[in-house]
Formats: structure tokens, C-alpha cells, sequence
């Protein structure tokens, strides 16, 4: 062992991928245990980046096993798109495995998502469209099509039958649409069985042994905590489980086996669709940051909305997590800045929250309490060792640190894959 975990502490997109790379040649498998390519990792090796949004980061460090397990959601052609892309630039994607339990997006998901979101009009979730949340929806109500059922033909005609035969009553009579038959849902899953057959394993078996033999094993969530369908911001959410405890069931590997659980927070917070954000900002500091950080969706490309660090945020993911190290990402976007708000509580009518309010209400009306720190107002993008931070940035992160209930292990400080400074090992 260790079995480790790599969630993100906010709404998404705070740079697991630089995270999953930082441990790089001392890692043997890394497995993607939830969601599917409703989010991505931009991924910067040497002059080339790699934006990936299926396939687990792992998948750019030679040596590695990547691993798609059975709590993911396979859009199959999504998965060859990148697969393809990948070898076009010399990667090799030989080693991937995929579990035979993992459920399949197919086009009457993705078809049922766009639709189904129009007609919310203005309750709209911002769902990225790519049928991740239909293709759950099946999972539950277990009517899904498995990874497994394409290579028996007789099952999965019957199931993509008996899924059809619900859908097509809601295309034709509530959306307006046209039915999908059974046969080019066929045509369409069949076309990818014999590239993916070789692929495909018992993922859980395979990943328990892995353990035993005593290699290290990394699971990277999707999303992020505050998006969990269970614990995160409902219902503007996934439709996964994208906390540590998503590993387990969503990876067939169980929870005694997970050592460490590393939370990834920038230092400042994004998210991206709909939902409460207390810390949001809409002005000058607000175009700022997303410029400077270049807060656009790896998947959709969509503007990110941004606002100041969160510290009950942190602290609620530390909490829900068991998180035992934070990595702290993008600290350099604050460089120029003279000073830095964070959020240390809210107020809801008058009254002080130390922590994130239960009630949604409570929490959609919050208003951000906030401590300013100074900036250091220099370039830390060169530098690698914590002491040879500006004070006021290493006083930052410090107090960061003791406002969000872990220690944070490594900081970003740049957008290239060394650009990192670490202050405790995150293996051992």
C-alpha cells in the first residue's frame, strides 16, 4: 500500500490533475472512481498541454495503470476520441483498463439531458449535456446498460429495449421529439465491442491485488465535494459521489484499504453552473482573477464564476473527506494583487455561521465575513522551497492552513508540472 484519494475540496476544477502528477513515477495505478467526461483536467507536460476529460490524468505518466472503474459513466465515444488523440501525440494508452461494471452513456441519454434541461427553463441544474446524469438516473433505477452487456448481444438488445420503451413515450409526447429505435443503438454500442474487449476487467480484483502486492494505488475523483450528489450543494450537483468515500463503492476497494486522502483547493474558489456561491464576485477583482487564472471550462469552455477562498468550505470538505493533506493550487494568481479577502464565517439574518449553514436557504442567503491579508505583490513562480516565499505569502498560506482543518502539503505556484513547492510528503 498506501491506496490514496484526490478530491477536490470546492465546486471542481482546482487542479487534481497537477496534483495526480506531482506523485508521477511512485504511483502504479491510478483509477478515476466516479463521473464521467461532464469534467476535464488540463494537464501541462513540459511545452504541451493535454486537456482530459474521460480518461484518468494517470494516463500521461509512462509506467502507470489507469484505471476507469465501475462508479464511472463511459461515454464509448468520448473514450475513443481521446484514446486516439492521445496516441496521435505519442502517449501510450495500452495500459488502460476499464471495469466491466461501469455503466455506458449512450445517445438517448445525452439526447434526454439537453431536452430535459430546456424544459427547466429557469430552474436549469447547468448540466454540461453529456448525459451523465440520464446514464445515472438508469444506473438507480437499474434499467442501465454495463460495460459487460456489450458483449452479449441478446442482453443488451433487451435492455436497450426496456430503456427505449419509457424513453421514447417522454421524447415523443412531453418534449416534442422524435423516438430513437432500438437498432441504432444497437449499431452505435456494438461499433466499439471489439476495441474496448481488451480493455475491460474486474477492476476491483485487479486494484485489491495491486494493494496486497503493496503498490500504491491513487483514486481521483471528478468533480468535488461541494458537488457530491449526497453531501455537496443540492440539488445544483453531480450526479456521483465525488467524495473520498465515492472511492470505495465507486472502485470495489474498501475503506480500510484508503491511507491518505489528499483535498485540492485553490487559493482563491470557482465554480461552474448554477447554484449558491457566497463568496462570488462580480467586479473588477472578479474579471481579474478569472483572466489571470484563466477560469474557463476544460469540458465546455463555459466562463467560470469566481470569488474569494472559502474557509468553512474547507473546513466542511476537511470534515466529510477525513482529508489529511490539502494541496493548495494556483497561489501565483494572487501575486499581484495588494490585498487578499477570505471568507472566515458567514452572516444569515443577522446571525454569525462559523460553519457551512445546513439549511440551503440559509446557506443560498449567506453573506461572506471577511479578514484581509496583505499581498506580496512579487513573481513566486520560480520558487520551490516554502521559507523562500514572501512572508506575506507564506503567512497567508499558513493561516489558510489553520482555518481549513488539515495541513496543506503542497502549494501551486505555476502552471508547468514542477511548479510546485512541497512542505510534507504525500505518500509517506
Amino acid at each position: 500500500m498506501p491506496g490514496i484519494v484526490i478530491v477536490g475540496a470546492q465546486w471542481g476544477d482546482e487542479g487534481k490533475g497537477k496534483a495526480t502528477d506531482l506523485l508521477g513515477s511512485r504511483i502504479d495505478y491510478v483509477v478515476k472512481f466516479n463521473g464521467g467526461n461532464n469534467a476535464g483536467h488540463t494537464v501541462v507536460v513540459g511545452n504541451e498541454k493535454y486537456a482530459l476529460h474521460l480518461l484518468p490524468s494517470g494516463i500521461l505518466t509512462p509506467g502507470v495503470t489507469p484505471v476507469i472503474a465501475n462508479g464511472v459513466v463511459v461515454d464509448l465515444s468520448v473514450l475513443f476520441q481521446e484514446l486516439e488523440a492521445l496516441s496521435a501525440r505519442g502517449v501510450d494508452v495500452s495500459r488502460l483498463r476499464i471495469s466491466a461494471n461501469a455503466h455506458i452513456i449512450t445517445h438517448y441519454h445525452r439526447t434526454l439531458d439537453k431536452v430535459t434541461e430546456r424544459f427547466l427553463g429557469k430552474r436549469q441544474i447547468g448540466t454540461t449535456g453529456r448525459g451523465i446524469g440520464p446514464a445515472y438516473a438508469d444506473k438507480i433505477n437499474r434499467v442501465g446498460i454495463r460495460v459487460q452487456d456489450l458483449f452479449d448481444e441478446n442482453i443488451l438488445r433487451q435492455k436497450v429495449e426496456g430503456a427505449l420503451g419509457v424513453k421514447n413515450h417522454l421524447l415523443l409526447k412531453v418534449y416534442n421529439r422524435r423516438a430513437i429505435t432500438v437498432d441504432e443503438i444497437m449499431e452505435d454500442l456494438l461499433s466499439y465491442t471489439e476495441r474496448l474487449r481488451p480493455m475491460v476487467v474486474d477492476a476491483s480484483l485487479e486494484l485489491n491485488r495491486a494493494l496486497e502486492r503493496g503498490e500504491n494505488v491513487l483514486f481521483e475523483g471528478g468533480q468535488a465535494t461541494m458537488l457530491d450528489i449526497d453531501h455537496g450543494t443540492y440539488p445544483f450537483v453531480t450526479s456521483s459521489s465525488a467524495t473520498s468515500g465515492g472511492a470505495a463503492t465507486g472502485s470495489g476497494v474498501a475503506p480500510n484499504k484508503l491511507d491518505r486522502i489528499i483535498g485540492i483547493v485553490k487559493a482563491y474558489t470557482t465554480r461552474v453552473g448554477a447554484g449558491p456561491f457566497p463568496t462570488e464576485l462580480f467586479d473588477a477583482s472578479g474579471d481579474y482573477l478569472r483572466a489571470k487564472g484563466f477560469e474557463f471550462g476544460t469540458t465546455t469552455g463555459r466562463p467560470r464564476r469566481v470569488g474569494w477562498y472559502d474557509a468553512p468550505i474547507a473546513r466542511y470538505t476537511s470534515r466529510i473527506n477525513g482529508v489529511t493533506d490539502f494541496v493548495l493550487t494556483k497561489l501565483d494568481i494572487l501575486d499581484e494583487l495588494k490585498t487578499i479577502p477570505v471568507c472566515v464565517a458567514y452572516e444569515v439574518d443577522g446571525v454569525r455561521h462559523d460553519e457551512v449553514p445546513v439549511s440551503q436557504t440559509d446557506f443560498h442567503h449567506a453573506t461572506p465575513i471577511y479578514e484581509e491579508f496583505p499581498g506580496w505583490e512579487t513573481d513566486i513562480s520560480g520558487i520551490r522551497e516554502f521559507d523562500d516565499l514572501p512572508e506575506n505569502a507564506r503567512n497567508y498560506v499558513l493561516a489558510l492552513e489553520k482555518m481549513s482543518g488539515s495541513r496543506i502539503s503542497a502549494i501551486g505556484v505555476g502552471p508547468g508540472r514542477d511548479a510546485i513547492i512541497v512542505r510534507h510528503d504525500l505518500i509517506d
